[in-house]
């Protein structure tokens, strides 16, 4: 890299880190996560805000070209990093427990946007606008339906922690319903992108390769990776040569997943639910959380913010597809989610509290976004369009369980089939994981 080129970037991270910085302060006094205050600092630095009202400041900020180029890497640097973190902190018990309420919830928040997704995918296709040439109506309804079922997670857990949830009914049951409903929205995106290639080979070795990787590293893998656990457990902490270590598997795997074609966050992703739980998972949490949130998220947030234009949604026809989507979005997960917890009998106020929590969108969103989006799936006008849902669902979370629950809410006896509120992915650390999601 060039040094002046260098020399603008650190100009270009000092202006990213304090806006999101300042926006996330500001949406935290107002009771909703810093990460939400990230996501709209990253659409207010972009050409919808910044790029409107100061085009030449937006301009010499955010340049075409190398500069961009870095942020792009270092963005994608922080979404391996932080999906390998989601992982390492991924409780696949959760899913074991409540399964019949979890699943019944689980398949509502898939299956229902799946069909909504196809109903939405027929008009957007044929509009001609929103989707590239490509793509066939079949790639349309699972890359919509995978949008629409997707769940903030990680934001989720972290709502579920500050409301003192963890281990209680209703805390298990919406983090296990969520870790399956984004599981499977990341497996409908692996078969688009793979299909997308337009090589029947290509699409098969994608998803057998995807398949024969996971089922490696969660058997033969997770033995392998258990000697790691127990050396940092010997000497208390995560030392270099270990931390290098898993680094180096680290960017291996994610190189692998993506050169398969299933994309690089895949594979950071199972790589950290096939690393040691306990000890290590939170030592090495508390050394790479920090860094991945504070410094390296920003910039993705940033980096979507530049590709959301706003400005493309210039017709009431366009914003009225915008507000169709978003009730579309509400009624396939939110309501969806809410009505088939009602009809396995969990009570109205709870189910409409995990509908709720279902329905925020959050980071998961964005990443799947911007992946479409780079794949050529998706136009910048139905990026735009669908980056909007996300920021308005995620809004919503937090002010409607407050309202249905957490005004009422009386300290309920922990789940006691719920895993220990101790364990992975249910009391992310106070600084960080507000973060997340």
């Amino acid at each position: 890299m060039p040094a002046a080129t260098a020399i603008h970037f650190f100009l270009e991270l000092a202006v990213i880190l304090g806006a999101c910085r300042l926006v996330g302060f500001l949406a935290k006094r107002i009771g909703q996560p810093q990460v939400v205050g990230e996501m709209i600092a990253g659409v207010l630095l972009g050409p919808s805000l910044l790029g409107r009202f100061a085009p030449e400041i937006q301009h010499h900020l955010f340049p075409s070209g190398q500069a961009n180029t870095v942020l792009y890497t270092m963005a994608q640097i922080g979404l391996v990093l932080y999906m390998f973190l989601i992982g390492l902190n991924f409780d696949v018990n959760l899913i074991k427990h409540r399964a019949g309420t979890a699943v019944a919830v689980s398949a509502a928040g898939i299956f229902t946007p799946l069909a909504l997704g196809a109903l939405l995918a027929m008009p957007l296709l044929s509009a001609g606008v929103f989707f590239d040439k490509s793509v066939t109506l079949a790639m349309a309804m699972m890359f919509l339906g995978a949008s629409i079922a997707t769940t903030a997670f990680p934001m989720l857990a972290r709502i579920i922690f500050e409301q003192r949830l963890s281990g209680t009914p209703l805390g298990t049951l919406a983090l296990a319903c969520g870790a399956a409903d984004d599981a499977l929205s990341w497996c409908l995106l692996a078969i688009v992108l793979a299909i997308h290639r337009g090589n029947p080979v290509l699409a098969a070795v994608a998803i057998i390769g995807g398949i024969v990787y996971t089922v490696v590293l969660l058997t033969f893998g997770r033995r392998m990776f258990s000697v790691l656990g127990s050396m940092s457990e010997r000497q208390n902490a995560i030392t270099p040569p270990v931390l290098t270590t898993v680094l180096i598997l680290l960017m291996a795997c994610a190189w692998f997943t993506d050169t398969i074609g299933i994309y690089a966050i895949f594979g950071a992703f199972i790589l950290g639910v096939a690393m040691p739980s306990g000890f290590f998972a939170d030592r090495l949490t508390a050394v790479l959380e920090p860094l991945v949130t504070t410094f390296l998220l920003p910039l993705f947030f940033v980096y979507s913010g530049l590709n959301t234009q706003v400005g493309l949604l210039n017709s009431a026809s366009l914003w009225a597809v915008t507000l169709g989507i978003l009730l579309v979005s509400i009624l396939g997960k939110g309501v969806a989610c809410t009505l088939a917890a009602r009809l396995k009998k969990v009570p109205w106020r709870e189910s409409v509290a995990l509908g709720s929590l279902m329905n925020a969108r959050g980071l998961i969103e964005l990443i799947l976004l911007n992946i479409g989006l780079q794949a050529g799936i998706i136009t910048p006008a139905l990026f735009t369009i669908l980056v909007l849902v996300a920021i308005f669902t995620t809004l919503m979370a937090t002010p409607v369980f407050e309202r249905v629950y957490g005004r009422y809410r009386v300290d309920e006896a922990p789940d006691p089939e719920a895993p220990d509120p101790e364990d992975r992915a249910t009391a992310p650390s106070d600084d960080t994981a507000q973060l997340r999601g």
